[in-house]
């Protein structure tokens, strides 16, 4: 039997799976006190990457230096905030599933190296 997830979510996406009707909830739900912290934390997994998009066909693939980038940039369009891409300046665009878009000014990456066993990203909200 196919899982039945709410409208907003593209279920078509690989290695994700997420049954928490709570969280479903809070996402959903604008007036929630969570919900910010919810769109907050998609925007981060939707930023913090060295994620390529390739266009082939018409359909959009993202191309990752490591399994656990493309599983978090996923996830996040698997919960409506997709990364768009960059532009001409760098500037790294996330789309939302309800249609708006938001820019964000890539100001330094933090490669992940050992000593941390990280990587990060410093943005500003455009």
């Amino acid at each position: 039997m196919a899982k039945r997830y709410p409208k907003f979510v593209e279920d078509n996406i690989t290695n994700v799976n997420c049954e928490d009707p709570i969280f479903f909830e809070h996402l959903q739900n604008r007036s929630h006190p969570n919900n910010k912290n919810i769109m907050n934390y998609l925007d981060c997994l939707a930023l913090c990457h060295t994620v390529i998009i390739e266009n082939k066909e018409g359909k959009i693939f993202y191309n990752a230096s490591s399994p656990d980038e493309l599983a978090l940039v996923n996830a996040a369009k698997f919960f409506g905030v997709s990364f768009a891409g960059r532009d001409d300046d760098n500037n790294m665009i996330i789309k939302r599933k309800d249609g708006t878009q938001e820019t964000f000014e890539l100001l330094n990456v933090l490669e992940f190296n050992s000593t941390r066993k990280r990587m990060s990203i410093i943005v500003r909200n455009s």
